[in-house]
């Protein structure tokens, strides 16, 4: 199934048609869906992409904010794996797909989060959103909240399911900040993404993501579908250190949104390349300090620092440090005291803060007249 990387590149090269003017890059792959994105995971570098801002509905992707809101419950202690759910007539009676949980039965947390991830089962997604918040409706004003503070702009949730509902919307952009939230946010949880099958009831049933079973790296996130939405599939693979996710909507069928996204990744990890140019608190420059404790600081930046670029590109990146003049004590580690610049054949691709990586405490009197002395004379 996977070919060589040469014979990879040349037929990405035939479909796209002639390479991009002055790169090695040739165009992305010809995507049969109504929008799609491509993102590096680390940078956010967008890599490909097609309508990625124009709202659509979602779907079942609408159980990845259910997701989220479940994982902070988690992480915080508010709710346990083992916390047995109850279920409601409201939850027992969703259509569409379902994990086959009972009406009146208790089911702990664990069962549910795998039919709501694995199974995309409704009536579990629901009764988990209503052991949350006490009402589905109560649970979809958390779920638009959520969307804001994590930057999703083009997203309104009505349900916690997707069943389609008029007021239901995403967009490709914002479902890629929301796959990248919970790779983030939530690393102890993640791997249930990549469970490709569960029995509840006794009933077995596949994840929906069929990624899972042909493409090695990937684990993640989720499919959806309803003729409004079509096939969509938020995706994310893993490969030699490098992580991309891939968002396709509007697939015509399930094999298109999986084909389509299997385009997207292999385009992406065979094209382009994830560095560490600087990692966080390593020591890149020395900075002079007036009226301080000490005379010079060592400054460096304060989280790993990622870029991503064109393979073709190897051997081209550059790292200047620009040190704020006339710096003035007391200084702290949170202080900004000048940037880290990254650039790739002379453009400016990233930048990031430096900061001292020790406090520097105000200078004495006697410090202070010297560097006085020594500011005017300069």
């Amino acid at each position: 199934m996977h070919r060589s990387i040469a014979a990879l590149c040349a037929l990405l090269c035939l479909a796209a048609g002639p390479c991009l003017a002055g790169s090695a890059v040739p165009h992305p792959p010809d995507v049969d869906a109504t929008a799609y994105l491509l993102v590096d995971y680390r940078t956010g570098k967008v890599l490909a992409a097609k309508n990625a801002t124009e709202e659509l509905p979602m779907a079942s992707l609408t159980k990845l904010m259910t997701t989220y809101l479940v994982f902070e419950k988690l992480a915080s202690g508010k709710l346990e794996l083992g916390d047995p759910v109850t279920i409601s007539e409201h939850a027992w009676r969703q259509g569409g797909s379902r994990t086959f949980v009972q009406v009146g039965t208790q089911v702990p947390v664990r069962a549910l989060i795998l039919g709501m991830i694995v199974q995309s089962g409704n009536d579990a997604t629901v009764a988990l959103a209503e052991r949350i918040a006490g009402t589905e409706a109560a649970f979809v004003r958390m779920m638009n909240a959520t969307a804001r503070r994590l930057g999703l702009t083009h997203t309104h949730y009505v349900d916690a399911t997707g069943l389609p509902q008029p007021g239901l919307y995403t967009t490709a952009r914002d479902l890629s900040l929301l796959a990248a939230a919970l790779i983030r946010d939530f690393p102890q949880y993640y791997h249930w993404f990549a469970v490709k099958q569960f029995e509840y009831n006794h009933i077995l049933q596949q994840n929906r993501n069929g990624l899972l079973n042909t493409d090695p790296g990937v684990d993640g996130l989720k499919a959806g579908h309803t003729d409004a939405a079509g096939y969509c599939l938020v995706a994310s693979q893993h490969r030699h250190g490098m992580r991309l996710i891939s968002v396709v909507l509007g697939g015509q069928t399930f094999m298109d949104r999986e084909s389509s996204s299997a385009s997207l990744l292999n385009y992406g990890f065979t094209f382009y390349d994830t560095r560490l140019v600087a990692k966080a608190r390593a020591p890149l420059a020395t900075a002079t300090v007036w009226k301080a404790q000490n005379p010079s600081v060592p400054a460096g930046i304060d989280r790993d620092l990622y870029v991503t670029i064109p393979r073709a590109d190897d051997g081209a990146l550059r790292t200047s440090v620009q040190i704020a003049p006339r710096l003035m004590g007391p200084l702290t580690p949170q202080s900004t005291i000048g940037r880290l610049i990254v650039s790739d054949h002379g453009r400016t691709i990233a930048t990031a803060p430096l900061h001292p990586l020790v406090a520097d405490g105000a200078g004495t009197w006697w410090r202070d007249l010297i560097d006085a002395v020594r500011l005017w004379l300069s």
